[in-house]
């Protein structure tokens, strides 16, 4: 990945546990990428459904943050996932911003196997996460 520690301007060490590939975000679209290692199949040696899972929500969460400057980030309220074919070799997962509002939005995401082919497609509803706020300082007396 372009970096562990900058995965779109955040730090996720799940996303680079896994060998996932940040490779665009803007206007409400994102593209990420997963070469396929023995380790993230399934009995029957292809994608493991969980890795598609996180793909396509991650996909989506990062077309959600792209049309705005919240550094709060999203969190995944719903996500529904409909799985079309098994996937080999490099995965590549794409999100796309249907509708954002002040504190909703709404994607959808579609991944892809190493031959193009449509493996799964997603629907998915992010809130936009309150960002920190630093404690007023307290007031110190005057000696």
């Amino acid at each position: 990945m372009s970096g562990a520690a900058d995965f779109f301007g955040l730090k996720v060490p799940f996303l680079a546990h896994l060998g996932v590939k940040a490779e665009m975000a803007e206007g409400g679209r994102s593209r990420i990428s997963l070469e396929l290692r023995p380790e993230l199949m399934n009995s029957f040696e292809v994608s493991h459904g969980g890795v598609i899972m996180t793909m396509l929500d991650v996909a989506m969460a990062v077309a959600a943050r792209t049309t705005h400057e919240h550094v709060g980030g999203v969190m995944t309220v719903d996500m529904s996932l409909s799985f079309i074919r098994s996937a080999k070799g490099r995965i590549v997962a794409e999100g796309r911003l249907l509708r954002g509002g002040k504190s909703l939005h709404f994607c959808e995401g579609e991944a892809f196997d190493e031959s193009g082919e449509l493996v799964a497609k997603s629907l998915g509803t992010f809130k936009l996460r309150r960002e920190a706020r630093s404690k007023p300082e307290q007031a110190q007396d005057s000696p």
